[in-house]
Order: C-alpha cells, then structure tokens, then sequence
C-alpha cells in the first residue's frame, strides 16, 4: 500500500472533520496563536467555496485559560480545570470567529462531553444541528464541555472527540492537526534507526505499538490517542491523516491528494460501513408499511421515505432506531434509522410535511428514513 494509491480518500472528501491540538492553538502555552488560527481558517474558507463541508474540532480552551490566570502548570484539581477552561473558552471562540469571519464564513461554537454521545436523544440532536450549520455555510468550532465535565479532563482527550464527531456527521476524513510530522516506527528523537509511516491500515494493532505516551504538559493526548481515534474513525468509514499542524497549506495540500503525514484508510468506505451495519442490525423495535408509490419511489429513485407514503405504524420504536419498512404484502424491502418515535410516527402517517407542526407541536426532518440512512434488502 502506498500513499499516492491511496490519496484519492481525501481528494475525494466532501465532509471533512479537522482537529488541532493545544500546543499548536496555544503556541506552546504561549497565548492563543492569531497567525496559526487564521491560517487554518483561511484554509478552511478555500475547501468550504470548493464545495467541502468542514467542522473544526479545537483543543486549547483549559490552556488559554491557564495563559490567562497567569498559571504556568497544568492544575490538577478539577475545579481549577473546569476554571480555566471557562476563562479560556471566551478567548478561544472569539479568535475562532473572527478569523473565520476575515474569511467571509459564519462560525458557531458547540460544545460537547462524551455523555452528549452516549445519549441517544442527545447524539440525535447534536448531529441534527451540525448538519444544519453545514447546510447553512456555517463552520462549526467544537470543543469538549470542560466546564462542567470530570473524569473526560482527566482521562479524555480532543483526538477521540474528533473521531467521535467524524462518527456523529459521518465525515469522509478526519485530519488531526499536530506538532509532530506524522507516525514513526519508534520515537525519533531516542532512536535513530526510527523511520516514517508513510500509510498504514487503521486498527492495525502494530500501530498502536509503536505510539507513545503524551507528548505535552499542555495536552492530554498524544500520538496513542491519535492512533486510536484514527481506528475509531474508522468504524463509520473515515480515513485519518496524522500532520503536521504548521506545514504550509497543509488542509488544501491534503484536500488534493498530496502525501503529506500519516495516512491511516478506513479498511470500508463510509457508506458501506453504515449500510452493512443496517442491514446487519439484528434487533429492529418496529416497522412501517408503505404504499405501492412509495415502494417504487424507494426501489427505483433511491428517494427518502416521506410519512405521506406510510400506510401503517407497528413496534414502539424511539428516534434513531433501526426500523424495518414493508410493503403493503408485509415483505421488507428496506430499513433504515427513524427520524420520529413511533408514537409520532403514527400521528403524522399519510400526512405531508406541511401538517407536522400542528400534529406534534414542532417541525423537524420531513423525512421519516432519510435515504442517506436507508438501506434496501438485497432481494426486493
């Protein structure tokens, strides 16, 4: 495997998530890096009038926050963490969206914890609205919640929410930004017989083996996590890059093919990651049975499946479940994730998008399986 065969997985990337570690937003704890961070905004600005959908995933806040506390070390109680990540976060935003605005793009700042991820009705949500912003034109600026988590600043790290977000939007590439070139076999500067990772396979386990500890006071990462996020990126189908975070033009080099740092391929393609993961779902909670309109609609134009064409609503299901949808002869011809919960589902069946706010008191998707989400059975 080399890394020009393999470079079209970012060439080619529409949705791309980027992550930059505190040592390079901090200049080394310095204070926030003005010229670092419009640099990757205007980078940023260029893939986004290409037609690429970018979300930023920023560490930096509990750091900028200690730079402006006038702390030199690292605190280690929790609170003084959750502090300075507050002091730090209204510094860390303002630079993000104004040097995003310099370059003609809206920015919105979201802030998460793994708890956010782990709940369904919140993960829902967050996807939900980083779609929309993306939609809108708008670069999202994310970081992990440190004002009000615990354990995650002791234990968690911006690699893995960065992996955990390609999950969340289904990213094509995840690129995380470092102050290293990319992956050795050995650490470099103790071996000299260390040589570069060009490309590799993500969840390779040698890879693992060849990442060390943490390699800044100032972060909670290093090349370990980065090596695990790329596998967990993985999972959804998303390639990782591992770069260099001050390469000139590093993201729109990357954005054409050229080989720069580690590259870690997803072993599937994102779209038949998430479908075989469907089709292989074994516990559905419902079903939906749809008319002969919608069946052709379904089969023959690939199209999402709107309320308008469902004829009857079975199981208790929640939102985001993995739901079976029939044919008027009760055959499955496809499944795909529930935008609403059953009892929502029976209110709005045979209704257009237009009644759904006075059926359930809000308006959200208008689909109920988006064909993004929709997977057919492989004998219709």
């Amino acid at each position: 495997m080399t890394y020009k065969s393999e470079c079209a997985a970012l060439r080619d990337a529409r949705r791309v998530v980027v992550k930059v570690g505190s040592s390079l937003v901090t200049n080394e704890g310095r204070g926030l890096d003005e010229v670092a961070i419009g640099e990757w905004c205007r980078q940023m600005a260029v893939l986004v009038a290409s037609g690429r959908e970018v979300i930023m995933v920023s560490s930096g806040a509990i750091a900028e926050g200690m730079k402006r506390l006038g702390w030199t070390t690292r605190p280690h109680e929790i609170h003084e963490l959750q502090a300075a990540a507050a002091v730090g976060q209204m510094g860390l935003a303002q630079m993000y969206e104004t040097k995003l605005r310099q370059n003609g793009l809206g920015s919105a700042q979201v802030l998460l914890t793994h708890a956010d991820l782990a709940d369904r009705e919140r993960y829902l949500n967050a996807r939900s609205t980083l779609l929309t912003l993306l939609k809108l034109g708008v670069v999202p600026v994310i970081n992990e919640n440190d004002t009000v988590v615990n354990d995650e600043i002791k234990f968690g790290d911006n690699d893995t929410l960065g992996a955990l977000v390609a999950n969340l939007v289904e990213a094509d590439a995840l690129i995380i930004l470092t102050d290293q070139k990319g992956l050795y076999t050995a650490d470099p500067r103790k071996d000299p017989a260390a040589t570069f990772v060009h490309v590799g396979q993500a969840g390779d386990a040698a890879l693992e083996a060849m990442a060390g500890g943490a390699g800044s006071s100032l972060g909670r990462g290093g090349m370990i996590t980065k090596i695990l996020a790329a596998k967990r990126a993985a999972g959804s189908g998303a390639s990782t890059v591992i770069a260099w975070g001050r390469e000139p033009d590093a993201l729109l080099r990357l954005s054409q093919g050229e080989a720069i740092g580690t590259l870690l391929v997803a072993p599937t393609q994102k779209t038949q990651a998430r479908k075989q993961w469907m089709a292989d779902h074994l516990q559905l909670r419902g079903s939906v049975s749809v008319d002969d309109g919608a069946v052709a609609k379904l089969r023959g134009e690939g199209s999402s499946l709107l309320p308008i064409g469902m004829t009857a609503v079975e199981g208790d299901f929640s939102r985001g479940d993995v739901i079976a949808i029939r044919d008027l002869a009760g055959t499955e011809i496809a499944r795909g994730l529930a935008n609403y919960a059953s009892s929502e589902a029976r209110l709005i069946c045979r209704k257009p998008s237009s009644a759904f706010e006075a059926l359930l008191g809000y308006s959200a998707e208008p689909e109920m399986v988006h064909r993004d989400n929709l997977v057919l059975s492989r004998n219709p």
